[in-house]
C-alpha cells in the first residue's frame, strides 16, 4: 500500500523543510502540504522539497481534510509541521495496519528543543502528555495519526471544529476498532512550551480533560485564542 502524508502549515518556513526531508527519508510516497495563508516562505520551501502544495482557509481540521482529498494513496498519515517522523515510519504504519482489528494508529512522542535546554517542569509536562495518551487510549495530532484512506473518508474526515479535532477523530476511530500507539517515537518541537509554558500546559492537559467532560470545542477555542 502507498502512504501519503498530509501536513497543515501556517508560517512554518523554519521547520517545514526538515519535516519534509524526514518524510522523504522514511519512504512516504506522497507529501501534501496544505497551507493556511502563510506570510513567510513556507509554500516556496515546501515546493522546493517536492511536496504538493494546496491552499486552504486557515483551520487545521479543514486543512487536513482538504489535503487528504488531494491524495491518492491507500493510507494517510497526518503530520504537524514541527514533527519529525523516524526513518522507519512507513514500515511501522503498514505493519500496524496489517494487524487484525486495527483501523488506525499513532506514534509515541519525544520532544526536541532548539537552542537552550528546557526548564525541568516543561520536560516533565511533555512526558506526562505522552503517558496520558498511551494510558487514555486517545491519540493527539502531534503523534502523527495514521489511518486507512477508506476508513478516514467513511468517517467524513476530521470533524469541522476549531479545536480537539484530533481527539474527536481518535474517539470515532476507536469505535470502529483498535488504534494502537506504536513503540516508536516521532520528534515533536517543544517551542510552544518554552515560549509560553503555562498556556501550553493548559492546552495539553486541562483542555482535553474539559473536552472529555463535555465542554464544547468552540468554547475551548475561544478560551485558547488564536489557533494555528
Amino acid at each position: 500500500m502507498r502512504v501519503a502524508a498530509v501536513i497543515p502549515t501556517l508560517d512554518e518556513a523554519t521547520r517545514i523543510g526538515a519535516t519534509l526531508t524526514a518524510l522523504q527519508a522514511a519512504g512516504i510516497d506522497e507529501r501534501v502540504v496544505v497551507d493556511g495563508g502563510s506570510s513567510d516562505a513556507t509554500v516556496a520551501i515546501a515546493a522546493a522539497h517536492g511536496a504538493t502544495v494546496v491552499s486552504a482557509a486557515r483551520g487545521r481540521a479543514r486543512q487536513q481534510n482538504l489535503g487528504a482529498a488531494a491524495t491518492t494513496a491507500e493510507v494517510l498519515v497526518f503530520v504537524h509541521a514541527d514533527v519529525l517522523v523516524p526513518v522507519d515510519a512507513r514500515a511501522w504504519i503498514l505493519r500496524t495496519l496489517a494487524r487484525p482489528g486495527v483501523v488506525a494508529g499513532a506514534f509515541r512522542t519525544r520532544t526536541r528543543f532548539d537552542g537552550a535546554g528546557p526548564m525541568p517542569v516543561v520536560g516533565l509536562c511533555l512526558r506526562l502528555a505522552d503517558l496520558r495518551s498511551r494510558l487514555g487510549r486517545v491519540a493527539y495530532g502531534d503523534q502523527a495519526i495514521f489511518v486507512r484512506r477508506a476508513t478516514f473518508m467513511a468517517l467524513g474526515g476530521f470533524p469541522d471544529q476549531p479545536l480537539m479535532e484530533d481527539v474527536e477523530l481518535s474517539r470515532r476511530l476507536r469505535r470502529l476498532g483498535h488504534m494502537p500507539v506504536v513503540p516508536r517515537e516521532v520528534l515533536v518541537s517543544g517551542r510552544r512550551f518554552v515560549a509560553q509554558p503555562l498556556r501550553a500546559t493548559l492546552c495539553c492537559h486541562l483542555f482535553p480533560a474539559l473536552y472529555d467532560l463535555g465542554v464544547p470545542a468552540s468554547l475551548l477555542a475561544r478560551l485558547w485564542g488564536a489557533i494555528r
